[in-house]
């Protein structure tokens, strides 16, 4: 299991402003020669014989099956939309190690665990001209790592809602914080588009993140590109960038993962737009396509051997009212490119925080509305 408690003490401090030598057993593996004895018969020694050693053949190595790699299951935990903002602010100062308490559990049990930070990490800087602007401290990321998350997503329409100065600050962040690990964003378009990469029992997963919405007054100042800083974009010729960090990532990894930004906001089914990302993405060798945006949970399933989720929903998130406070986590397993179970774990959002629902009719009524949402996807079960 990728778990980095421990480093909820240094995001902490961020708050507030011997080897051992492995022993070698010795033995002789020279061949052994053996002498034969004196004749009874004979007055002469025969000089001596050397037997060789016996041949062993070299093991055998059974090759590396190009869709279940070394055939170890690896597990996921995908959530939604999460910032810091209102009464969740206070809470987050309080106390960040338990904030997350109520879902922790869910999300420690996987191996890999991913959200969307949705929000700049910042104390500074000047609100950008838009409707919404989020920004936390980086206990933010104290809370995340105490909840066992290991990958976090600035993919999003509110990482540079404070300008230069909350880029610059999110970006320190980044540097100082190796877990939970920020993704999507950068000094450049290189490190926005570099994956997360983890090795679990021998498996190579890789989560790469990007955003396909952004305001159209800020989208080109927000984008990274080879000179400039800022996040990975999906949206329209900067897809071929996704598309072909995809096709790169796909050729020395077991399992690939493309976490997005994207959809219509209060929409429960997929935009013809996402639906054509999601089939382009599985083409270039993504095995795993989830994201989230529009703040309400949308279908998923199958696309052919891939597995989609349009819409993960809010997350940890201050609008709890109706759908809004709908949340949840998505749990998939997968051996290599084989994806081999997928299920949903209810929950609500109460106090800013996603709530699992007890076992009980109205979790089942829940996971039954969840998955009739695959009704307008054109994915199946």
């Amino acid at each position: 299991m990728v778990r980095r408690f421990l480093l909820a003490f240094v995001l902490a401090a961020l708050v507030a402003g011997g080897a051992v030598a492995a022993g070698a057993l010795l033995r002789d593996d020279a061949p052994a020669q053996q002498h034969a004895r004196p004749s009874a018969s004979s007055s002469t020694t025969a000089p001596p014989t050397t037997v060789p050693p016996p041949t062993v053949p070299p093991p055998t190595v059974p090759p590396r099956d190009p869709r279940r790699g070394n055939g170890q299951p690896v597990t996921f935990a995908f959530g939604g939309d999460v910032h810091f903002e209102g009464g969740l602010r206070a809470k987050l100062l309080a106390d960040p190690a338990t904030l997350l308490g109520p879902v922790a559990p869910v999300l420690a049990a996987a191996d890999v665990a991913v959200v969307n930070l949705e929000t700049a990490i910042t104390e500074r800087g000047a609100p950008e001209d838009k409707q919404y602007t989020f920004r936390t401290p980086p206990a933010a990321l104290a809370a995340l790592g105490a909840a066992g998350i290991d990958a976090v997503s600035m993919a999003n329409n509110h990482a540079l809602d404070y300008g230069p100065d909350g880029l610059v600050d999110s970006l320190g962040a980044k540097a100082l914080t190796p877990s939970p690990v920020i993704i999507g964003v950068g000094a450049n378009a290189g490190e926005a588009y570099t994956p997360y990469r983890v090795d679990v029992r021998g498996q190579r997963i890789a989560v790469i993140a990007a955003t396909d919405v952004l305001d159209g007054n800020l989208a080109v100042a927000w984008t990274a590109t080879d000179t400039h800083a800022g996040i990975a974009s999906a949206r329209a010729q900067r897809a071929d960038r996704l598309l072909a960090t995809v096709l790169a990532t796909r050729a020395d990894s077991d399992t690939v993962v493309v976490f997005l930004h994207w959809g219509i906001e209060d929409q429960m089914c997929p935009s013809a737009g996402q639906r054509t990302l999601a089939q382009r993405l599985v083409d270039a060798g993504a095995d795993i396509v989830v994201g989230s945006h529009a703040h309400r949970l949308q279908g998923a399933g199958r696309l052919g051997t891939a597995f989609v989720d349009y819409g993960l929903a809010n997350f940890v998130f201050y609008n709890e009212a109706g759908p809004a406070g709908v949340s949840g986590v998505l749990q998939v397993t997968a051996t290599g490119r084989d994806v081999d179970a997928y299920s949903w774990v209810p929950a609500q959002i109460r106090g800013g925080v996603p709530k699992p629902l007890p076992a009980g009719p109205d979790a089942d009524r829940a996971v039954a509305d969840w998955n009739a949402l695959r009704d307008c996807t054109g994915l199946a079960p």
